[in-house]
């Protein structure tokens, strides 16, 4: 069975691989423009249908009945020229009820009964006659005389049995006559009477009579068969079994002759029907069908249904193309000012995918308005009293706020501050008032915009949500107080009490949908950052245990980084959290790097090959490792462009002079693979990284050395056109070089000698081989015009003569 199951579904399986195969080939063969402005135009289909979705837009004028008090002001959008279906209905009927019921009256219904008695009885006697004739008969001769009338057969074995009188016949034939005479209704047909009945004579069919009270003036079926049974036992000739008999004879002679003709009471109610004009209701384009606070009436709601008519019907196409242009050129205008906003130094996205996460947020944030919205006028059409009814109020509680406080915790306060504005308009397509929503939804948004700091905290949603709850809390009382409600108790507290809702569910969603766009967006929040700065995590963890040299120069390249950062606009968490990951691929081999080792420079006994290999594996490593560990991409690409493309220039003269030829030695071998630095971000952490491991270097870190080693340095990156490639312009960089010189002076100034104090000798033996400083900030061998910088700009303290001060450590490698 299940090999059988299987057969079947194996090849449903490949169909819809294939089918998900080919949709896939045919997205890739899209360009890029093609698949943004496909996804463009289903951005403003979705949000369109959103707003005008047939399925669940019902319009507030339903909700009316008669008796109820007007929530808005209801005007007619157009000439309206519609029947009232209701209203004409009732006029039909009422027609209907006019048109009394026809009878028609069989007036020979007594005589016919009796002519069929004789018959049937004259038939019986006849058949006796001629039994007693044959003298030798059986005794079984009368059993096989059958009774020919109504009641059945059998009967004629009872009226056999004896020969009755005239005057017994008589009185039974008068009995019948007596029963089946007068107006005799059937009972089924009780249901048709009304205080008055047309009664039409079958044998005069001009003559119509109109009856009143029939059922009083008539006799049912039943009765009337009553009575026959009543006057057959009153004959005391007749014993009980033969007035029984007689009575199954002569009950099913007795007919109706009062008869409902339901065809004739039809035609005449249709002929009635047709000759009716239909009520028609006549609307001009701009009248006032009720102001807000009038009462509902019947003619109202029957004009407020044919405006819900007229709107549903092939108007109702008209309004949703017109939406979807309104929509498409409202996200044009969103799309040229994420073009032209400027650049975004904490959204590290294209403008196409920050154009994404923008039709995300308001497709997200039409759909929790659209399903909000249905909730307040359900919650307000479940109750009758005021204020519970008023669907405006319990609209309050709408988070208008979460689309731009979103924003303002992904990406900048100028898109977010446009993101509300953008939804405020559609939550003015979706409100009952949508002037009075779209102001309450704008300065919500503002309030969740301008309200908070710094995205350093989950707290701070939980902040946002609280100031916008009481912003919107005062919002809510000035737009009562702006319609001129009266300020009842119970209002005031509604709205106050919707407005705080309004805050906590802002804060609510918006908690959601965070982690959702920080991942899939892939963007780094600060505080996404600066949990990744925790000190316990595996990797920072695993690089000050195994490399702490390393570990001390990322924090100090970081606080370089970050500190320029701030003077060009960039986002400084975002370096400084960059340079505490870009130098992980260290921890493969920490001893071949100079800030690690503590003895002999194990680059000594290798092949200059081998050692480029090692010192350019730390990057391939740690791209390796951060991907493996679920850093977040924008990390990833500090690893991999701090060095960007340049050259370990030592290791390559050393292996070109050991080389018969230079052209035997590939200079890529020696290259760093890149890129080169694709942001603002990386580029200046590729500047701080070369100028701290500089500074280190210095014998005297006065402020002119560091100026003259920084300067040297910048000018060799970019004459190696590493930075050819992000988006640092020259006075950035003068700007940079400032801030790295500021910070270095301040981590390297000199110490103020004590007077008085005399070291003692043995601590003295110490300091004089080797000369450290306080902090130990490493060896200081050389005049700032000494220190060996690449063609790159990087230091290369490979370079150095050993045997100028052979007793001095070995020289550092390349970092």
């Amino acid at each position: 069975m299940s090999k059988r199951i299987q057969d079947l579904t194996s090849p449903l399986a490949k169909w819809r691989k294939t089918i998900r195969q080919k949709v896939a080939d045919s997205l890739i063969n899209f360009s890029a423009l093609q698949k943004f402005w496909f996804g463009f135009a289903l951005l403003c289909i979705l949000t369109t249908v959103l707003i005008n979705n047939p399925l669940w837009r019902t319009s507030g004028e339903q909700l009316y009945k008669e008796g109820d008090i007007a929530r808005e002001s209801i005007i007619s959008p157009a000439d309206i020229s519609s029947t009232d279906i209701e209203e004409t209905e009732k006029l039909k009927q009422s027609v209907r009820e006019s048109v009394k019921p026809i009878f028609y009256f069989e007036s020979n219904r007594s005589d016919e009964a009796v002519q069929s008695f004789r018959s049937a009885w004259e038939s019986l006697q006849r058949k006796n006659e001629n039994s007693n004739l044959n003298a030798k008969a059986n005794s079984n001769s009368k059993k096989d005389i059958q009774w020919t009338g109504a009641g059945g057969e059998q009967l004629g074995k009872i009226f056999a049995a004896r020969r009755f009188s005239a005057n017994e016949l008589e009185a039974v034939t008068r009995v019948l006559r007596e029963s089946a005479s007068g107006s005799i209704y059937g009972d089924q047909d009780r249901q048709f009477f009304e205080s008055e009945i047309s009664l039409l004579d079958r044998q005069k069919p001009n003559q119509q009579s109109t009856v009143q009270m029939p059922e009083s003036n008539m006799t049912a079926l039943s009765e009337a068969r009553e009575n026959l049974k009543r006057g057959l036992s009153q004959i005391k000739s007749l014993s009980p079994i033969e007035a029984e008999a007689f009575y199954t004879a002569l009950a099913p002679l007795i007919q109706p002759s009062i008869v409902f003709d339901s065809a004739a009471t039809e035609t005449a109610r249709q002929s009635l029907i047709s000759r009716l004009e239909p009520i028609t209701i006549v609307l001009k384009r701009g009248q006032t069908i009720v102001r807000e606070g009038d009462t509902i009436t019947a003619p109202i709601l029957s004009q407020i249904a044919a405006i819900r008519n007229y709107s549903s019907s092939t108007r109702q196409v008209n309004r949703f193309f017109g939406l979807l242009i309104l929509i498409s050129a409202l996200y044009w205008i969103a799309w040229k000012f994420i073009q032209h906003r400027g650049i975004v130094p904490r959204l590290a996205l294209t403008e196409e995918k920050t154009f994404s996460l923008f039709g995300f947020i308001v497709l997200a944030q039409t759909a929790l308005m659209a399903i909000f919205f249905r909730l307040a006028e359900f919650t307000a059409f479940q109750n009758v009293r005021a204020p519970l009814n008023d669907q405006t109020l319990w609209s309050f509680a709408i988070p208008f706020a979460f689309g731009s406080l979103l924003m303002t915790l992904l990406a900048d306060r100028r898109t977010a501050i446009f993101t509300g504005l953008f939804t405020s308009l559609i939550a003015g397509f979706l409100a009952p008032r949508g002037l009075e929503f779209a102001i309450y939804s704008t300065i919500a948004s503002s309030v969740a915009v301008y309200g908070i700091g710094p995205y350093r905290s989950r707290q701070t949603v939980t902040i946002a949500g609280a100031l916008v709850g009481v912003a919107s809390g005062f919002i809510a009382i000035a737009l009562i107080a702006y319609t001129q409600q009266p300020f009842i108790l119970n209002t005031v507290l509604l709205a106050v009490a919707c407005g705080l809702g309004s805050g906590i569910v802002t804060a609510a969603v918006t908690a959601v949908f965070l982690p959702i766009c920080e991942n899939f967006f892939g963007i780094l929040t600060d505080v996404k950052l600066l949990e990744l700065s925790n000190a316990d995590l595996p990797a920072l963890g695993q690089l000050a245990l195994r490399a702490p040299g390393t570990n001390q120069h990322s924090h100090a390249v970081g606080h370089l980084a970050e500190e320029a950062c701030r003077v060009v606009g960039g986002n400084g968490l975002l370096a400084r959290i960059g340079a505490l990951y870009h130098d992980i691929g260290k921890t493969a081999a920490p001893e071949h790097f100079v800030e690690n080792q503590l003895g002999k420079n194990p680059h000594d006994r290798l092949r200059p090959a081998q050692s480029a290999k090692i010192i350019i594996s730390h990057v391939t490593y740690g791209v390796k490792l951060g991907k493996e560990m679920g850093l977040p991409a924008r990390i990833i690409d500090f690893i991999a462009q701090h060095h960007g493309t340049r050259t370990l220039h030592y290791f390559l003269k050393k292996a070109q002079s050991d080389a018969r030829e230079e052209t035997d030695i590939d200079e890529n071998d020696f290259r760093y693979p890149g890129p080169k630095p694709q942001f603002k971000e990386a580029a200046i952490m590729m500047i701080a990284d070369s100028c701290e491991a500089a500074a280190r270097s210095l014998d005297d870190p006065t402020p002119e050395n560091i100026r003259y080693i920084v300067t040297k340095i910048i000018d060799a990156i970019l004459a190696d056109d590493q930075l050819d490639e992000c988006d640092l312009t020259l006075r950035e960089l003068r700007q940079i070089r400032e801030a790295m010189i500021k910070s270095l002076v301040a981590i390297y100034h000199s110490r103020v000698d004590y007077p008085g104090y005399t070291p003692p000798p043995s601590l003295q033996k110490l300091l004089i081989p080797v000369d450290f400083d306080s902090e130990e900030r490493g060896l200081h061998l050389h005049p700032p015009s000494e220190i060996p910088i690449s063609k790159g700009g990087e230091v290369e303290e490979e370079a150095l003569d050993r045997s100028v001060q052979p007793d001095k450590a070995e020289a550092k490698t390349t970092r």
